[in-house]
């Protein structure tokens, strides 16, 4: 889950959503990429397994809002990326292999505590049962890495750098994509008010309608 203020309001963005900008990053990306079509996938399903989490998620009592990502226990968090690649092995053997990969680079960014290394043993060992090593998957895996970035940055206000792009507001530097500017669209539901018990938050959000929302990022 994602926060976004808007207002006096807390627009909640699925991780989904947040990757389905990064898939329409990729399908707009200037300097051509093999296989185009596998790493469009997983860009846009690198955040497959927290969907089903982000329709009920954790209340954090701190903020009275919805757990988002940073905010999740390593326990929870850990074992939704354990999950997500699994997720798309009937459909992309290679998109499962990247967003496995994926995983993997946010968990190299931790200290390598034995629960860590445990993460990234199982997640190397799943990438050679699909058949792949990491060298072959690396380009695929680091235009993944910046459109996740991207697609961060420009719903959180971040202001940064990733691989060499950098985001400052909706302008990023150097320009990647083929068009002028790039108008990308995501879904969020809003909610009005803190919440102090959990249930309360979550029918709250159930009940909030999808509303979509567009971005145009600029050089």
């Amino acid at each position: 889950m994602l926060i976004r203020p808007d207002g006096e309001s807390f627009l909640c963005i699925g991780q989904a959503s947040h990757a389905w900008i990064s898939g329409q990053m990729a399908r707009a990306w200037a300097e051509p990429f093999e296989p185009h079509e596998e790493v469009c996938l997983a860009a846009e399903q690198h955040d497959v397994g927290m969907a089903e989490w982000d329709l009920a998620p954790s209340l954090n009592p701190e903020t009275g809002l919805p757990m988002t990502f940073t905010e999740m226990p390593f326990e929870v968090h850990s074992a939704l990326w354990l999950a997500a690649p699994r997720k798309l092995v009937t459909t992309s053997a290679y998109a499962a292999a990247l967003v496995s990969l994926h995983g993997t680079r946010l968990y190299e960014l931790r200290e390598p505590t034995p629960k860590v290394v445990s993460f990234l043993e199982w997640q190397e060992a799943f990438r050679r049962w699909l058949g792949f090593e990491r060298p072959g998957l690396e380009p695929g895996s680091t235009l993944v890495w910046i459109w996740d970035y991207l697609s961060l940055a420009v719903l959180l206000g971040w202001v940064g750098e990733a691989e060499g792009y950098s985001v400052d507001g909706l302008r990023v530097t150097p320009w990647p994509f083929r068009s002028p500017t790039l108008r990308v669209r995501y879904e969020a539901r809003r909610l009005g008010e803190r919440f102090a018990e959990e249930g309360k938050m979550r029918a709250a959000l159930a009940r909030a309608p999808a509303e979509t929302f567009e971005l145009e990022l600029t050089s």
